[in-house]
C-alpha cells in the first residue's frame, strides 16, 4: 500500500507537469516482499526490492520505477540511473506504541519491554541508549507490523520511518520523534527516487523537473559516505544531514551490533555553486547513481567528496573493524 501511495504521488506530479501524457501504474512484487519470516540483514543486499522492477524496467515494461531510496544500492546495474529525487519526507524514526503504553516515551516503558525493529542501525543505537529495552526482529509491510503491535501484547512498541507513517495518513501513531540525538536515520531515508534507463533522454529530461535540490545534495553526500564504507543492510550505518547557508553538513555513524562500539563524526562543505549551462557529454555525469542535470554539478561533486572524506576519516578511526565484526556476526 506504502509503494503504491508513494508511486500515485510521484505520478500525481508527473500529470501536473505533464497533463498531456497519460501514465499507466504496473504494480509488482519482489523477493524482498515475500519473504517475510527471515531478518533483511540476513537475506542479501538491497537489490531484494528492486531486482525484478528493474528487469522490468531494461525490457521496456516499464519506463520508471519509484522507490524508497533507502531501499536502492549505492551502486546500481549498469545501464540505469535515478533521475529524479524527490524533495524529502521529514527523514527521522518514529516510535509506535502498543496502545496500552499511550503517552509513554521509550525511557518510561517497564524494564524488559520488547520493541519491534527490523533494522540493525535502529536496535544498535538504541540498545546503547536504552539497554533496559529489549530489541526483537519485525518484518513485514507497514500494515503487517502496526497490526502485529496493536493485536497481539508481543511488543510494547515499534520503530518505524516517520515519512512512511505520514504517507500512510497514520501520522496520529507517532507516539515519539527520535532526534538525532536519539537515533540517526538511515541513508536517503524518507526521500523518494525515480528510477530510468540511463540512456533515455526523453525520459530522464522528464522525471528530472521533479528532482528538489537541496534533497539531492544532502542524498549525495549520505549514499557516497555508505559507498566508500561499503556499507548496507548487514552491517549499522547511519547518518544525519543538515542544508543551511549553502553549507551541508553531514554525520556519519557506524556501530557494531550491540552499538557499544561505534564511531561518530560530522564534516561540513561549501555546496552554493550557481548552475552552469553544461552541453555536452557532461550532462550525463552520475554522482552515486543519481542523475541531477538541473542542480549545480559543482555542487554535487562537493557533496560526493564530503560523503567519500567523512566515511575516510571513520575508516583511518577503526569503522572497518567495527563494520567486518557486525557482518560476521550477523552471517553467524
Amino acid at each position: 500500500q506504502l509503494a503504491r501511495i508513494q508511486t500515485d504521488s510521484v505520478v500525481e506530479a508527473l500529470r501536473e507537469l505533464y497533463p498531456h501524457l497519460r501514465f499507466e501504474i504496473v504494480a509488482m512484487s519482489t523477493t524482498g516482499d515475500k519473504i517475510l519470516d527471515t531478518a533483511l540483514s540476513k537475506i542479501g543486499e538491497k537489490s531484494l526490492f528492486t531486482k525484478e522492477l528493474e528487469n522490468a524496467l531494461e525490457r521496456n515494461e516499464v519506463d520508471l520505477v519509484v522507490h524508497s531510496l533507502k531501499d536502492l544500492p549505492t551502486s546500481l546495474p549498469p545501464g540505469f540511473t535515478i533521475g529524479a529525487v524527490c524533495k524529502r519526507e521529514n527523514p527521522l524514526d518514529a516510535v509506535v506504541f502498543h496502545p496500552q503504553n499511550c503517552g509513554k516515551t521509550l525511557s518510561l516503558l517497564p524494564e524488559k519491554s520488547v520493541i519491534g525493529t527490523s533494522s540493525l542501525r535502529r536496535a544498535a543505537q538504541l540498545k546503547k541508549k536504552f539497554p533496559q529495552l529489549e530489541f526483537r526482529d519485525i518484518r513485514g509491510n507497514l500494515n503487517t507490523r502496526l497490526k502485529k503491535l496493536d493485536e497481539k501484547e508481543d511488543f510494547s512498541a515499534v520503530i518505524l520511518a516517520a515519512a512512511g507513517l505520514k504517507r500512510m495518513g497514520w501520522e496520529n501513531r507517532i507516539g515519539q520523534l527520535l532526534g538525532p540525538e536519539d537515533c540517526l536515520y538511515a541513508v536517503g531515508q524518507g526521500a523518494l527516487a525515480v528510477e530510468v534507463r540511463a540512456k533515455d533522454q526523453e525520459i530522464l529530461n522528464m522525471v528530472s523537473a521533479l528532482h528538489d535540490a537541496d534533497t539531492v545534495l544532502c542524498c549525495i553526500a549520505e549514499r557516497a559516505f555508505m559507498k566508500r564504507l561499503e556499507g548496507g543492510c548487514s552491517v549499522p550505518v547511519a547518518v544525519n544531514t543538515v542544508l543551511k547557508d549553502g553549507q551541508l553538513y553531514l554525520t556519519g555513524a557506524v556501530y557494531s551490533l550491540d552499538g557499544s562500539d561505534s564511531l561518530r563524526e560530522t564534516m561540513q562543505t561549501n555546496v552554493n555553486y550557481p548552475q552552469q549551462n553544461e552541453d555536452g557529454p557532461n550532462d550525463d555525469v552520475q554522482h552515486v547513481g543519481i542523475t541531477a542535470k538541473n542542480v549545480p554539478s559543482q555542487a554535487q561533486e562537493a557533496a560526493e567528496n564530503l560523503g567519500v572524506e567523512l566515511a575516510s576519516l571513520l575508516l583511518s578511526k577503526g569503522a572497518k573493524h567495527i563494520l567486518s565484526v557486525a557482518r560476521q556476526l550477523n552471517d553467524a
